[in-house]
């Protein structure tokens, strides 16, 4: 059992469970994309101080990512661009003046804003209106119903990169909407993987690259003597030092790194491979709570025209995974009746004491609420019912909404959820696990051993051997993943008997050493 690190000694959440199991926190209306970029956001701001992936002392993590507001408003507050464009074609002098003008209006979170500094740096309105048009086309996650302070550009570099914000006319406030810390896990988890200067050695050639051309575009739309640092943001929680779960996704960051893909066309993966590795985080956290030692395991179809067994199997083991956090959050509470304080209680008024010492929970202006209690177990159980009404709220839904996301889960085809990885993860599947050419059954066994996935017959044994289904079954779903594969490009069969997964931006392991 790892060792869990202490909880912070002020809490402003109303109990300390969910972060007491996987930290602060697993939030799942922030998307693995969203994700990436408030992990991107701290590093930049720990690396600019000489403090990339050091963590001095265990969740003492405190760092100043940028506002950027005037690149944010001239980005995506700037309803009027691209009608002063075309209006003022031929009358580029007008075309400036027009738009300062709606610009002073009509921007929101700068005090005394001044635009004056784009004109010197554009030689034609037209130019600055393109650019403008350019960015907003990389905006993450296309058109989405956020709000503007909510949009987040693709990131070239560190000109990219600021906090999510809710900006009013004249203030801006961090009310971590989508930035809601589970980027601070990952920063943490890649701190304390072992591996963080490898990763920021490779990350310097690409998002920390001040000096790329896409990023030198993005750093002349702001202007040059703003401070844009905002509040020293703190209280990032992560219960455990060492994890196996670290060096696995570090390993995975490594591989897609040191490839030979393009800097940019690897941040997709990364993304993806991260979302992975959060979902089988959080899954065996609660299997850790629950006591659960097999190993972790997915079923997954690989999509057939028609319903096959492996459709209902894999079905199952996305709902049970969808409870394991449910269940993990009682488990988690109930433990303490096991414990010498528990037995020593004798009223209510001593489990509330002995409650707010392991659970913070309740607080000070709520203990009326719960003081009508009969009996300690009366109270516990009204412990359990509000910590689990709170997890239903975000981290429940998280597996759910995070296996979409990376296109691990999928309703196609079917009533129900299910594991049925989509084309895009399982190129990064690919990217990850195959250095540069690996037999597709040695493939199959990588997945299985490294994130538990099951999708041919060797891998479904203990399956099979329970009757729930053939080995069959299984040697058509591998036979799914091998024609995927091959019609992505991926795979070449060498005869009837060999089939080789190839990785096309791979590099064999002795080029690495």
């Amino acid at each position: 059992m790892h060792e869990k690190l202490p909880r912070p000694t002020k809490i402003d959440a109303d109990m300390w469970v969910d972060e007491a199991i996987w930290g602060h926190r697993l939030y799942d209306e922030q998307t693995p994309w969203l994700c990436f970029m408030e992990f991107l956001n701290v590093l930049q701001s720990e690396y600019e101080v000489g403090r990339g992936f050091i963590e001095l002392e265990a969740n003492k993590l405190a760092y100043s990512p940028k506002s950027r507001l005037y690149l944010r408003n001239i980005l995506f507050n700037n309803p009027q661009l691209s009608m002063i464009a075309t209006r003022y074609k031929h009358d580029d002098k007008e075309a400036w003046s027009q738009w300062f003008e709606v610009m002073n209006k009509g921007q929101a979170g700068i005090v005394n804003a001044d635009f004056s500094y784009l004109e010197k740096r554009f030689s034609k309105f037209e130019d600055f209106a393109a650019v403008v048009n350019f960015l907003r086309e990389t905006t993450i996650e296309g058109e989405n119903n956020k709000r503007w302070s909510s949009q987040f550009i693709f990131p070239y570099g560190p000109d990219c990169l600021y906090e999510d914000l809710n900006v009013k006319e004249g203030s801006s406030t961090n009310d971590r909407r989508f930035f809601g810390r589970t980027g601070e896990l990952l920063y943490l988890m890649l701190s304390r993987s072992g591996k963080g200067d490898q990763i920021l050695s490779l990350l310097n050639k690409s998002v920390l690259n001040k000096a790329n051309k896409y990023n030198r575009l993005v750093a002349a739309l702001e202007p040059k003597d703003i401070l844009t640092s905002s509040v020293v943001r703190s209280g990032a929680y992560l219960p455990y030092l060492e994890l196996p779960d670290y060096q696995i996704i570090a390993d995975d960051w490594l591989g897609l790194l040191h490839s030979n893909i393009p800097n940019y066309d690897a941040i997709p993966h990364l993304v993806n491979i991260t979302g992975l590795h959060f979902i089988i985080y959080s899954l065996n956290r609660a299997r850790a709570v629950l006591g659960d030692q097999e190993k972790l395991t997915f079923i997954l179809e690989i999509v057939s025209p028609k319903k096959t067994v492996i459709r209902d199997l894999s079905s199952d083991s996305f709902i049970e995974h969808n409870n394991l956090s449910r269940r993990s959050i009682e488990a988690y509470i109930r433990e303490i009746v096991k414990s010498d304080s528990w037995e020593q209680v004798t009223d209510v008024s001593e489990a509330i004491t002995l409650l707010k010492k392991e659970y913070s929970w309740p607080k000070d202006n709520k203990e009326n609420e719960v003081e009508s209690a009969n009996s300690p177990d009366e109270l516990l159980n009204k412990f359990v019912t509000a910590a689990v009404n709170r997890h239903k709220q975000h981290v429940d839904k998280f597996h759910g909404v995070w296996g979409k996301e990376i296109g691990l889960s999928s309703r196609r085809g079917a009533r129900r959820l299910r594991y049925a990885p989509q084309d895009m993860l399982i190129k990064s599947l690919v990217l990850c696990v195959v250095p540069k050419r690996m037999e597709f059954q040695d493939f199959l066994e990588k997945l299985y051993d490294k994130y538990g996935f099951i999708i041919g017959d060797k891998q479904a044994q203990k399956i099979t051997d329970s009757g729930r289904a053939d080995m069959e079954a299984f040697s058509e779903n591998a036979k799914r993943l091998e024609q995927r594969l091959a019609s992505m490009g991926l795979l070449r069969r060498l005869s009837d008997a060999c089939a080789y997964v190839e990785n096309p931006f791979g590099i064999l392991e002795a080029e690495l050493k």
